[in-house]
């Protein structure tokens, strides 16, 4: 049967639909409606009111004629792919248009909003239920990127995980708290009115005594209104609505008088998260489940609705929440039939996931389990790895030993998600490597080669991979293509790139239908072909991989971080910094949490260096520190020594020559580095410790010695086809010739480069040399003005580089970062302090808050200094500072 999709949804779309017993909260929608912020936090616990008044904001927003667009979130949404659906048919229904125009592709529905000009307001409900960093890191940069007259409106129970301290510095959030939701006494008047009057002083302490909870204040007027007003006296003197107890003793005095069928059917629907009459059907079979939900609809006192065609309804999270623990206290055993009905009903209408959902919130294990054999197969190929672990991680491992298959299954799944390390602790534990059956044996072996991988052991890797790959064909497809995609990489590592493409070639064959096992294979394939300096197609890989496991917007897949995190750094290379951005939000928190070394590696230094890029100091230097602990919590020497590379890297740009050689020092491990001298690790191609040193001697020591090591470096590169790092290593060449003073040889050099550097693409290998190179950019553009006709390719190429590093005044930055031997004028003791604080890492933001000045203030003042240094930037103004000893 034909899932129904598009209902489900629908109740998702919708808020709740308005009753005549609403109290207004104008001045929260007066306060929302005037607020000029580009996110609305609604924060309080359950029962405060949170929805309605989200709902009321919602249609004031209307009433000005502001576009505005609804959705309830929920535990599903933890999946980006699931996630992204729901956002594109709420962003549709604003009338926001792809900024890409109808061609083909899946609505982007992050890229539409940012590009929307006119002014709207996007809802999101209970986003407490979302927990998963990739659409926590998503939401963070819709926010971030929201046009000006766009706004965002969040329900949380809790304080999600949004960058608020930035935005409430920006002064770009309102915040309505549960101070700000408890009614005021005018508010529970009002309330009252709607229902049965209270005397003044029965009112008055009714409202002390419940604090303005709405939850309480609504209950105990359930609880008035069976006892009749002529005993409000003596209810309200014994009330107390301050805790959730209360509430509990209320809700089951009001269930207890409700009619026998109507109490039974509360209590076996309130498994369900949302309510329509089919659903409940199939938990009442005896009841008419149509009438009772329109009964209690007209009632107003259990069900909001959640659609506008009033046949969906959920109740109030508080009285769902006492209903399910009175169904268990009365009836033990109920829960699970009745998850088990559900289960069977979302079964039989073509809905896998619900229905495993359910069986497992059941505590129907087995039932799970079998679900789960019919269905796990496609999911795995599919690639919702995330999905899968957190159901079996739900199962007792007892149980999922009953299901043999299913075994290497969960094994993949918590490779996938929780890292190689569980991975590999549960695959000793389950027995699988010794199964009597062969095709779990078989798959768990093939298993093995990639766990080691993973954990940064390559030499054990392609021991056990050997063994493996003669063991093929197992007849399991999946299994047998990840194995093969996973020596593909080890080979790489190991330096035989012609058996690797071989056996990716061998990958594609094998691997049929599985998109999961097409996004490994491409994948690799671009990041060879990144190593060997195609850029171009390796990003057209890359770009089909990450969009491979599913077919959805903005090019994210559920989650992968092996694709994502090398897309990423392709899209970085080109100097798309916003693009690269908004995909290290989604892709770096999986990165990190799988564990895999040079991915972890990879995405951290690219942070780093977009917020060092936008000026975020503090941000640049947290991203390392964070990496630097996970190499150490994980005990992966080679991710603690990428961080100490990169802040080496760093601190020389800031013209802090003794820090950035200190960091040099211990980085240099010298088993680390002479295993990477006979390995080629992705996150190593272009950062490892003798390209460090050069570059650390151009900038501060002999440059000529640097050209010797240099050249015997570009000779091992050019030997082994790794063309980019033989790119890279011709940037710092032609530095160290400019530094040494042959400017004539620096610009050939350069010359060289920006050809082969232009055919691909090629900008942030250049760009990340810091301003050194931009006098080498402009005497190159100078030469080639006198010259012929240059190629178009290159012309384009070398003016985004000029636009790029930014205009140049002579002769006097021939040496960047180094300024002049003196200043234009002397600076003064504000600017001095500026200086300091610049070069300790602070912000713009921070700075204005040291200094007790508005944030213009400071601009002008860095403005004022890099005019009387004659410096192009932060990082040049403090490294001309310190060397002409304004600073230490």
């Amino acid at each position: 049967m034909q899932s129904p999709t598009p209902r489900i949804l629908e109740t998702k779309l919708n808020p709740p639909a308005f009753v005549a017993t609403q109290v207004q909260r104008t001045a929260i929608g007066e306060e929302v409606a005037s607020a000029a912020v580009k996110l609305v936090l609604v924060r309080a616990p359950a029962g405060f009111g949170k929805t309605t008044a989200m709902a009321q904001i919602r249609e004031r927003m209307e009433a000005r004629g502001i576009a505005t667009a609804w959705l309830t979130l929920d535990r599903a949404d933890n999946d980006v792919s699931r996630f992204l659906d729901c956002l594109a048919e709420a962003v549709q229904r604003l009338g926001v248009e792809d900024p890409r125009g109808s061609n083909g592709s899946p609505f982007d529905a992050v890229a539409a909003l940012a590009a929307h000009e006119s002014p709207f307001t996007l809802f999101l409900d209970d986003f407490e239920r979302v927990q998963e960093p990739a659409v926590l890191g998503l939401m963070r940069e819709i926010v971030e990127h929201l046009p000006r007259r766009g706004q965002i409106v969040i329900g949380s129970r809790s304080l999600p995980d949004l960058g608020l301290g930035r935005l409430r510095a920006r002064g770009q959030l309102t915040e309505i708290d549960t101070d700000r939701l408890r009614f005021s006494l005018e508010e529970t008047s009002a309330f009252f009115g709607l229902r049965q009057a209270l005397p003044p002083e029965m009112l008055s302490l009714l409202h002390r005594k419940t604090e303005g909870w709405v939850a309480a204040i609504w209950l105990a007027s359930m609880a008035l209104e069976r006892h009749g007003t002529g005993t409000a006296t003596g209810f309200v003197e014994r009330f107390s609505g301050s805790d959730r107890a209360v509430a509990d003793y209320l809700a089951e005095d009001v269930l207890a008088h409700q009619p026998k069928e109507i109490r039974d059917f509360l209590l076996r629907t309130s498994i369900l998260r949302q309510l329509d009459a089919s659903v409940c059907q199939a938990l009442c079979p005896r009841m008419d489940c149509a009438a009772i939900l329109e009964q209690l609809a007209a009632s107003n006192l259990f069900l909001t609705p959640v659609s506008g065609d009033g046949d969906a309804w959920r109740y109030h999270s508080l009285f769902a929440d006492f209903l399910r623990a009175q169904l268990a206290r009365e009836t033990p055993g109920e829960p699970a039939r009745l998850h088990l009905a559900a289960s069977g009903w979302y079964e039989s209408h073509g809905r896998p996931v619900p229905a495993i959902d359910h069986a497992i919130e059941g505590g129907d294990h087995p039932h799970a389990l079998n679900l789960l054999d019919s269905h796990a197969a496609q999911f795995l190929e599919e690639g919702r790895m995330r999905m899968l672990a957190r159901w079996f991680s739900a199962i007792p491992e007892h149980q999922l030993r009953e299901h043999p298959f299913l075994q290497p299954i969960s094994l993949w799944a918590t490779c996938f998600t929780h890292g190689p390390w569980d991975a590999m602790r549960q695959l000793e534990k389950s027995g699988c490597l010794d199964s009597p059956i062969a095709e779990v044996r078989a798959s768990a072996h093939t298993l093995v080669p990639l766990l080691l991988a993973m954990q940064d052991r390559h030499d054990e890797a392609y021991e056990a991979g050997r063994q493996s790959l003669a063991r093929l064909p197992t007849g399991l497809a999946f299994a047998d293509s990840v194995l093969l995609n996973a020596m593909a990489h080890i080979l790489a590592v190991r330096g035989d790139q012609h058996e690797a493409r071989r056996l990716l070639d061998a990958a594609r064959r094998q691997q049929g239908n599985s998109a999961f096992n097409r996004m490994y294979t491409e994948s690799l394939a671009g990041l060879f072909d990144l190593h060997e300096g195609r850029l171009r197609q390796a990003t057209a890989r890359l770009r089909m991989a990450v969009d491979s496991t599913h077919a959805v917007s903005y090019n994210h897949s559920h989650g992968n971080a092996w694709a994502g995190v090398l897309y990423a750094g392709a899209v970085y290379e080109t100097n798309q910094l916003a693009q690269a951005e908004r995909l290290l939000n989604v892709y770096l928190p999986l990165a990190r949490d799988v564990g895999l070394p040079d991915h972890m590696i990879l995405s951290h230094v690219m942070r780093s260096r977009l917020a060092f890029h936008a000026g975020d100091i503090d941000a640049a230097f947290q991203a390392l520190t964070e990496l630097e602990y996970l190499g150490h919590a994980r005990q992966l020497p080679r991710v603690v020594a990428g961080a100490k590379l990169e802040r080496s890297r760093m601190l020389l740009l800031q013209g802090n020559g003794p820090a950035s050689h200190d960091e040099l020092l211990r980085a240099d491990d010298p088993a680390l580095w002479q295993r990477e001298l006979r390995q080629r690790l992705p996150a190593h191609d272009l950062d490892y410790l003798a390209l460090a040193k050069a570059r650390w001697e151009i900038a501060f020591g002999d440059a000529r010695a640097a050209l010797g090591v240099l050249d015997a470096e570009l000779h091992a590169a050019l030997a082994v086809a790794r063309n980019r790092r033989a790119l890279k290593l011709r940037v710092l060449r032609a530095l160290a010739l400019q530094r040494a003073g042959d400017l004539s040889a620096a610009v050939e050099q350069f010359g060289e480069v920006l050809q082969a550097a232009s055919q691909e693409g090629f900008m942030r290998l250049i760009l990340d040399e810091g301003p050194a190179v931009g006098p080498l950019v402009h005497r190159c553009a100078a030469a080639m003005q006198e010259g012929a006709t240059i190629d178009p390719i290159l012309a384009d190429h070398l003016q985004r580089l000029l636009q790029a590093v930014g205009p140049m005044t002579g002769a006097a930055e021939a040496e960047a970062p180094a300024g002049g031997d003196a200043m234009k004028e002397p600076l003064t003791r504000k600017e001095i302090r500026v200086l300091q604080l610049l070069a300790e890492g602070y912000s713009n933001n921070a700075m204005a808050e040291k200094l007790f000045v508005s944030d213009s203030t400071v601009r002008t003042h860095l403005r004022n200094i890099n005019m009387k240094l004659d410096a192009k930037s932060r990082t040049q103004a403090v490294a001309i500072a310190r060397r002409l000893g304004v600073i230490r």
